[in-house]
């Protein structure tokens, strides 16, 4: 039979495709699922890198003494301390991480600025975000801490300029601001009622879609200074990323994470304990326990942070299924490592793939040289300020790494208030007070750099007390004062207490073997060896922080007579000044005020 001349071309053609195609077959074959080749997809599924971290305050040095280890367990069960890192470290690690890894996005959960040393605080925190920009940071949520020093400033952090009243950081340079956005879907204008920031943000990358929601706790108004928050109305956070879940679903992105500053506590302080014994989110606890639970089975995975600690465990969501949850603790100490499976097909995550793992961000690797490059520049300007002595310690004394309620800092810091606020003319105050969350670090004995052993410089006393919160003396009645040390560990503090620390003659009986108002033994509340009077009224120095009812102490808000005083830190420099020198250094307290019973 005579073939025609249009079906000959057609078998060709079919020949021809058949033979394309068997070879394409085969060239997949030998390409693992996700591989890309040409810009094209060449399997079903694809791994993304999700590196992330949280709560690096402006430490682009290394932090210093027990601020900068991590605890680590060992395969014999002890335990080791790791002395971790500062932005030269934590830029190597995640350059190295991202290195095989083509579709690879970085994301922090907050609090990446404010509180932070003086070599970033004192400009603002711009190179922080330098250096940020530099490490190719991709999103970040807000933390509380991105409101320190109020909306205005988070706005120019993100879009650029200089200072509106320290004018530019640097002479002749223009602060360009974020390359990253900032997200803050749960904060609004209270007029207008929009998000101050963007609520999400699309990664996008060859057809790859992620989504991202940022959301701070929603009882940043309450450890932010009222000013800082002024103007704003924060939200729900479950409410808030189930609602944005839902509309990026409506886009077609349904592989979504949400950048959450809330976070929990492991049982155990090893970052690399398994949070996930005997079963899935057993081994933590607090408030992202719930807020995990509460959070739509949309979304595939939650980067948290704010309590410092390090975890990555498997919550179940509402449906019941397990959903990964990290924290990277703080500093720039850890990050976190999360493989997330595509699936090209349903461009969800398959959530049974989900892997993720802490790393140490090791000192002993090496140094990224433009983070080094960096911190040289500003150093320089910073340097004049930083490095004048305003003390000297015969031994470390611990504030932040301190294990017990009541700190050694807390102590000298606790002095040092009450001797600058006691005299008539500057407040006349009897007793002072100081919150555990504004005491930022350690004194370390060890010199940092050429300054010597035992000297305090001011860069680190304002590492200790970044805020410059202003002194204030204010009069309290005896029943206000059991009140504020009730608040301590009830209402908003029982579930993660806060005691506060306090000046030398003041001293009580802390009972932990009981719960909320009853863990302070009344009966054992003293000044200068006599039991408070509930019906007296006593004259209390503390920060302007405290004395605004922050950090889960209202009763403070009802004290009257206030006088404002100078600046936090000047206290700590009296202090020194007058307590110390070089041929008779300042010894730690003994700790001894508040008696704990557990």
């Amino acid at each position: 039979m005579t073939v025609k001349p249009e079906r000959r071309r057609r078998l060709s053609r079919l020949t021809a495709c058949a033979a394309a195609l068997a070879a394409a077959v085969g060239v997949l074959s030998a390409m693992p699922a996700g591989a890309e080749s040409g810009g094209h997809a060449q399997g079903r599924t694809v791994d993304v890198q999700l590196l992330s971290f949280n709560d690096f305050h402006g430490n682009i040095e290394p932090p210093p003494g027990s601020s900068g280890e991590v605890s680590r367990q060992k395969p014999d069960g002890t335990t080791e301390k790791v002395a971790a890192g500062g932005a030269e470290y934590l830029a190597t690690s995640l350059r190295k991480a991202r290195k095989g890894n083509p579709y690879s996005v970085t994301a922090a959960a907050g609090d990446l600025v404010g509180a932070s040393p003086l070599i970033s605080g004192l400009f603002h925190d711009e190179p922080s975000i330098e250096a940020f920009n530099k490490m190719d940071l991709d999103v970040a949520g807000v933390g509380n801490h991105e409101f320190d020093e109020g909306r205005a400033e988070l706005k120019r952090l993100q879009d650029g300029g200089c200072h509106p009243k320290d004018g530019c950081s640097e002479e002749g340079k223009v602060f360009k601001g974020s390359d990253f956005p900032y997200l803050a879907a749960n904060v609004t204008d209270e007029k207008t009622e929009r998000p101050i920031l963007k609520p999400y943000t699309v990664w996008k990358k060859k057809g790859v879609k992620v989504g991202f929601i940022g959301v701070t706790l929603e009882g940043t108004p309450d450890i932010v200074s009222a000013d800082g928050v002024k103007g704003l109305k924060f939200h729900d956070e479950i409410e808030t990323v189930n609602k944005y879940a839902k509309k990026l679903n409506k886009m077609g992105v349904k592989s979504i994470v949400a950048l959450i500053h809330e976070g929990g506590s492991p049982a155990k302080p090893e970052y690399n304990y398994d949070c996930d014994s005997p079963g899935p989110g057993d081994g933590i606890s607090g408030p992202i326990t719930n807020i995990a639970k509460g959070i739509s089975p949309k979304v595939d995975a939650l980067v948290t942070g704010h309590t410092h600690q390090a975890y990555a465990c498997t919550i179940p969501d509402p449906s019941g299924e397990p959903r990964m949850v990290t924290s990277a603790s703080s500093f720039g100490k850890l990050y976190t490592d999360t493989t997330l499976t595509y699936d090209r097909k349903t461009k969800d995550i398959v959530r049974t793939s989900v892997k993720s793992a802490n790393h140490v961000v090791s000192r002993k690797q090496a140094k990224a040289k433009d983070m080094t490059s960096l911190i040289k520049r500003w150093g320089k300007i910073a340097d004049p300020i930083a490095d004048k002595p305003i003390g000297y310690i015969s031994a470390d004394i611990n504030g932040r790494g301190a294990e017990a309620p009541e700190s050694p800092l807390g102590d000298v810091i606790g002095d040092a208030q009450l001797e600058f606020m006691k005299p008539e003319d500057k407040g006349g105050a009897q007793l002072a007070l100081m919150n555990p969350g504004g005491i930022r670090s350690d004194l370390v004995y060890k010199a940092s750099e050429d300054e010597g052993d035992g000297v305090v410089t001011y860069g680190e006393g304002f590492t200790v007390q970044p805020f410059t919160n202003m002194m204030t003396a204010i009069d309290l009645t005896g029943e206000q004062l059991i009140t504020a040390l009730q608040q301590q560990v009830s209402g908003a503090n029982e579930e993660s207490p806060k005691i506060l620390q306090v000046s030398e003659g003041f001293s009580y009986t802390l009972d932990m073997t009981k719960s909320g108002k009853d863990r302070i033994i009344t009966d054992s509340v003293k000044l200068d060896g006599k039991a408070l009077d509930p019906a007296k009224t006593y004259r209390v120095a503390m920060n302007e922080f405290l004395s605004g009812g922050n950090d889960g102490f209202p009763v403070f808000k009802e004290g009257k007579d206030k006088l404002v005083g100078k600046a936090d830190l000047d206290a700590l420099e009296a202090y020194f000044g007058a307590h110390s020198s070089k041929s008779d250094p300042l010894d730690p307290p003994k700790a001894d005020r508040i008696k704990v019973v557990k």
